[in-house]
C-alpha cells in the first residue's frame, strides 16, 4: 500500500521530531511519508496545499495562529487533508473536540494511539467547517481565499466591509476585494465586535466608519449613506439599521 502522506505543524522542534520518530516506529504496520512540516500556523497554510498531504498532525496551541484557525482556513481547499489535532492537556479544547467529533492526540503522544488516529484519518476526509467553527473559542484573526490551490489570508482588521451578493460575500479592503463563500449571518455572529450591520446584505467595520451623509436620491424622506475611511464608495443604510449606525457615529464624535 502507498505510504500515507503526513504533514506536521508544531511550533516546537522537539515535538516535530518526536512525531517523526513515532511515525518511523509504526512504519511496519502503517507506512507513512512526511510530506512537510511547519513551525507556525501561517507557514503551514503556505506549505501544505502543494505538499499532497493526506493527513495533518496539527498542534492546537501555536503562537500567532492556533491550530483551530489553521484548520478552518484549510477547509476551503477542494481536497483538504484530514486533521488530527495534537494538544497538551486543555480541558476546553478536549471538550470541544469530543463534542464536535474532531480527532485529537494528547501530549505526550503514544505510538499506538498515533497509529489508530492515522488509520481513522485516512478514511475520514477533511473536517467539516461547521464543526471547526463550533469548536473554536475565539474569532479568527484572518479570513481566507483559495486561489489556484493557494490560501490567501486577509487580516480581519484590514476589512472595510462585507457585502452579500448571491451565493458569495464580497470582502473589501482599502486596496482591493475578494469573494468568499461564507454566510453573512455567520460572519456577523463571529465578528460582532468588529462589524456593524448597515443593511440586510452588508456589514461594515466599526473602526472604518467616519460618518454619514444624506443620499442624493433620498426624496422627501431622508435616506443615508455611510462614509468609510479609505474608500470612495458610499453604502446605503437601511431604515431598520439607521439607529445603530447613528449611535455608532455619535460615539465616535
Amino acid at each position: 500500500m502507498s505510504p500515507l502522506r503526513v504533514f506536521i505543524a508544531d511550533d516546537e522542534a522537539p515535538a516535530r521530531e518526536r512525531l517523526k520518530e513515532l511515525l518511523s516506529d509504526i512504519a511496519g504496520e502503517l507506512p507513512t511519508e512526511v510530506a512537510g512540516e511547519a513551525q507556525n500556523g501561517v507557514e503551514a497554510l503556505e506549505r501544505l496545499p502543494a505538499s499532497g498531504a493526506q493527513v495533518l498532525l496539527l498542534d492546537i496551541q501555536m503562537p500567532g495562529m492556533g491550530g483551530l484557525e489553521v484548520a478552518r482556513h484549510l477547509a476551503g481547499l477542494d481536497e483538504g487533508p484530514a486533521v488530527v489535532f495534537v494538544t497538551a492537556h486543555d480541558r476546553h479544547a478536549v471538550e470541544a473536540f469530543e463534542l464536535n467529533a474532531l480527532d485529537y492526540l494528547m501530549k505526550p503522544v503514544r505510538a499506538a494511539r498515533l497509529a489508530d488516529a492515522l488509520r481513522k484519518a485516512a478514511t475520514a476526509g477533511a473536517p467539516q467547517p461547521q464543526r471547526l467553527a463550533q469548536a473554536a473559542k475565539a474569532p479568527r484573526e484572518y479570513l481566507s481565499v483559495v486561489e489556484r490551490n493557494r490560501i490567501v489570508l486577509v487580516p480581519v482588521r484590514e476589512i472595510v466591509y462585507l457585502r452579500a451578493e448571491l451565493k458569495y460575500v464580497t470582502l473589501r479592503t482599502r486596496t482591493g476585494e475578494h469573494l468568499i463563500e461564507e454566510p453573512l449571518v455567520a460572519l456577523e455572529a463571529e465578528f460582532a465586535e468588529h462589524f456593524v450591520r448597515v443593511h440586510r446584505s452588508c456589514l461594515v467595520a466599526r473602526a472604518a466608519v467616519r460618518g454619514v451623509e444624506r443620499a442624493a436620491d433620498g426624496g422627501e424622506e431622508p435616506r443615508w449613506n455611510v462614509v468609510l475611511d479609505g474608500i470612495a464608495e458610499r453604502l446605503p443604510v437601511s431604515r431598520r439599521q439607521w439607529a445603530a449606525v447613528r449611535a455608532l457615529v455619535k460615539d465616535q464624535v
